[in-house]
């Protein structure tokens, strides 16, 4: 049992905790809680290491929890990003996907994001778009990196179960239009409603920042702009609110078709 926070191991968990430089260096990230541990096995990530306290018994001779070291209530403490984790977390060897690598249906439903900075908002969209079973998720010009552990959490283990694949505007614009799929961006100027649009075919759906919206290259690659009705005083809503709405239109037209 480890019972000092000074020990070596303990140290490396916590500096992946905190820096994303150190994530990307190594290709490793951690992962908290058995709920996002298994989505994560589930997607086939490696797991290199995993800590536990001693009460978590019935996972003490998984060999696919790679090497299983058992840690006090206190470093498990110092090593955790969030509380109410159930006491286990592991290291976990990253994986990328390119754009090349996903592998979409006949009419695929894509959300894109672009430049979204706030890790909580991007692991949100992620659980809507696993709820909505799209396709893809393709982060544009990245903020922050997709291990990020608030990333993590708030997707609650989504980032695993959805294919997420972070690239540039430009490479995304010219797969999405290779692929015949067409882009829908969310703004408010030039925009019809979003339920007149129609989401049928193979569509992606284009959100930016709250603070600035989309940048030029994405407005004029778009085949059509769609907005949101803002009935009150404000003229925006939270990006993962937004990205839920839309992608649920895209459900509610493809089920309508279905019955």
């Amino acid at each position: 049992m480890i019972t000092s926070t000074q020990n070596a191991k303990v140290k490396h968990v916590v500096a992946l905790q905190q820096k994303s430089a150190l994530r990307r260096k190594e290709g490793l990230f951690v992962v908290e809680g058995r709920r996002e541990l298994m989505h994560c096995l589930e997607a086939g990530y490696e797991v290199v290491e995993t800590f536990m306290l001693a009460d978590q018994t019935d996972l003490a001779e998984q060999d696919w929890l790679g090497n299983i070291l058992t840690v006090s209530p206190q470093v498990y403490e110092k090593m955790a990003y969030r509380g109410s984790t159930e006491g286990v977390m592991a290291v976990v060897r990253e994986k990328s996907l390119s754009l090349e690598e996903l592998q979409l249906g006949a009419a695929p439903l894509i959300m894109v994001l672009e430049r979204v900075e706030k890790p909580g908002n991007l692991g949100a969209v992620l659980r809507s778009a696993d709820a909505a079973k799209a396709d893809a998720v393709i982060i544009c010009d990245p903020l922050t990196d997709l291990y990020n552990p608030n990333l993590i959490r708030s997707s609650i283990g989504a980032i695993f179960s959805v294919p997420c694949v972070a690239c540039s505007s430009e490479a995304c614009i010219a797969f999405l239009k290779d692929h015949g799929i067409q882009i829908l961006t969310a703004q408010l100027q030039d925009s019809s409603l979003y339920y007149d649009t129609d989401m049928l075919g193979g569509t992606a759906i284009v959100m930016g920042t709250e603070s600035t919206g989309l940048t030029d290259v994405w407005r004029q690659a778009a085949d059509a702009h769609i907005r949101i009705p803002m009935l009150g005083q404000l003229d925006s809503l939270n990006v993962s609110v937004s990205a839920a709405i839309l992608l649920f239109e895209a459900v509610r037209q493809r089920q309508s078709v279905k019955s």
